[in-house]
């Protein structure tokens, strides 16, 4: 693998001065700001090794028993079938696959437990895996919204305006991929406007298209321009978030995009989406068996395409109400889940993305960041590497809320000082700070206080903590109304990274003759 020293020109920039100094503004928070979160405190194991044998063995019976069905890609069912999988024709575009008990955990030791991707910004690469963990914005939703316009359909300034606010907040480590869809640009070409959003308004690591395998290619080439052909072909530059069909399908469009990014050496995430009661068990344990036979099979495919291919395994836990049919995030029975997959997602040593900011709630209020805490805080606490939907999600991922991206990202701040861990030391312990005074003397002005003020909590960038008198006089400003001014006051003075004109125009000339080889398609 080459070194950083070995990247191109076009990724040695650095952050502006004012995205580094401390100014007067609250959520300053020098201390805590990393590329990646290094895990400070431990995982929480959920169950028992004999629960978790017995998940596993579950999986293996699903894989063995009832098999994955491929459709449309022959030639991931002959990889599959050359590695000693059961393969049963069900028509002339599918067929049964199955897998004896353990073979895909020998498949999958050749992937890595963790792995770099890295960024344009050298400063901004992360590690995914191990006890590296990465915040993303939310992922794939149709619609955005704000307090001032309400609900509409994504546009690409939408998207353009999104990423800007993703590489604007340090408690943020990824630009994300698919962070609304840009719905005024056409299917089939906005995934070049996408993928270029995230390389020239951010210059960190982001998701390149999955919707089909030529697109996905597009996005591997757009990084070779980028980057550097050399460095693409020895480094991960860029991630593919593929979603399984559930109940165990795996489409065709889905395993072709896989390979084309293994075979490049990049990396992929393998994520199914089981909402309880309707393509997967609605009790859990069952859900979380499924999740892992569904994962294990996709990941194990990158590592028969290319061996040592980094790969993520991944789970999105739903329930739903069965009393109406629609699905519910941010409940406790898919948090628990998440602690389950963290145990798993060990024991196979992978990397792991799992939940994030999910919310059912139409605007970003109480139960908005109730439902968010509570499935943000399982990922925490399973264990997960990436994080994908750490900001913005709203009306069960159908829309992107610009006032709870900004809200989600001030948790996510918070979230770095809790990770973070307690530090027992002489210093910490502050003896000192109670014996420079003594008995019934305040500590503002001890040598201890005055050498911790600025690093010892955490500075909300949005919290309204003084007395109520104050807030009344103030206007009464709720937090939603402090997030909508918070990200127009972003925006305002977002500035671009730098990025090389030679290397700029190159990928303005691949895109216009991409888009000028075909017509426009709307589906």
């Amino acid at each position: 693998m080459d070194t950083l020293k070995d990247a191109p020109a076009a990724r040695r920039t650095r952050r502006g001065r004012s995205q580094m100094t401390r100014s007067a503004e609250p959520g300053q928070n020098l201390h805590l700001r990393v590329p990646f979160i290094t895990r400070g405190i431990p995982t929480y194991d959920l169950l028992g090794d004999e629960a978790l044998t017995r998940i596993e063995a579950t999986a293996d019976r699903i894989l063995a028993e009832i098999g994955i069905e491929m459709r449309e890609d022959p030639e991931a069912v002959r990889l599959y079938r050359e590695a000693g999988a059961d393969v049963t024709e069900i028509s002339a575009e599918a067929w049964n696959v199955r897998f004896e008990p353990g073979m895909l955990r020998e498949i999958l030791r050749t992937a890595p437990g963790r792995f770099t991707q890295h960024a344009r910004n050298p400063a901004n690469t992360v590690e995914i895996g191990g006890d590296a963990t990465v915040f993303a914005p939310s992922y794939g939703s149709p619609f955005v919204m704000d307090l001032d316009n309400g609900r509409r359909y994504g546009t690409i300034a939408d998207f353009e305006n999104l990423v800007k606010l993703a590489q604007s907040s340090p408690w943020l480590h990824h630009s994300g991929g698919t962070i609304c869809e840009p719905t005024d640009v056409p299917v089939n070409k906005r995934h070049l406007d996408m993928v270029y959003a995230h390389m020239r308004y951010s210059d960190r690591a982001f998701l390149g298209s999955i919707t089909a395998p030529e697109r996905a290619a597009d996005s591997i080439d757009m990084c070779r321009i980028l980057f550097g052909a050399d460095f693409v072909d020895e480094n991960c530059v860029i991630m593919g978030n593929f979603n399984t069909t559930s109940p165990l399908v795996l489409d065709g469009v889905t395993t072709q995009g896989i390979r084309t990014y293994a075979e490049a050496g990049q990396a992929s995430i393998h994520l199914p989406f089981l909402l309880g009661g309707a393509v997967s068990p609605l009790t859990m344990a069952g859900s979380v068996a499924q999740c892992l036979a569904e994962s294990m099979s996709s990941c194990a495919l990158t590592q028969l395409v290319r061996p040592g291919a980094p790969a993520v395994l991944a789970g999105f836990l739903s329930s739903m109400s069965l009393r109406t049919g629609s699905p519910t995030f941010g409940t406790p029975e898919p948090a628990l889940g998440s602690l389950v997959m963290g145990q798993l997602a060990r024991r196979l040593n992978l990397p792991l993305r799992c939940a994030g900011n999910f919310s059912t709630s139409k605007q970003p209020d109480g139960q908005a960041m109730q439902q968010s805490m509570m499935s943000m805080m399982s990922a925490i606490q399973g264990g997960a590497n990436f994080i994908l939907h750490s900001a913005g999600f709203l009306d069960g991922l159908l829309s992107m809320s610009y006032e709870k991206f900004v809200m989600d990202c001030d948790m996510a701040g918070a979230l770095h000082a809790y990770m973070k861990g307690v530090e027992v030391s002489d210093d910490t312990l502050g003896f000192d700070a109670l014996a420079q005074n003594g008995p019934g003397e305040h500590l503002f002005g001890t040598d201890h206080t005055l050498r911790h003020y600025q690093t010892a909590y955490w500075d909300s960038a949005l919290n309204d903590d003084q007395p109520f008198e104050t807030w009344m006089d103030q206007g009464g400003i709720d937090s939603a109304q402090r997030a909508n001014r918070r990200w127009k006051e972003i925006l305002n003075t977002y500035e671009a990274p730098p990025m090389d004109e030679a290397t700029d125009e190159a990928l303005r000339d691949y895109i216009a003759i991409k888009k000028a080889s075909m017509l426009d398609g709307w589906y």
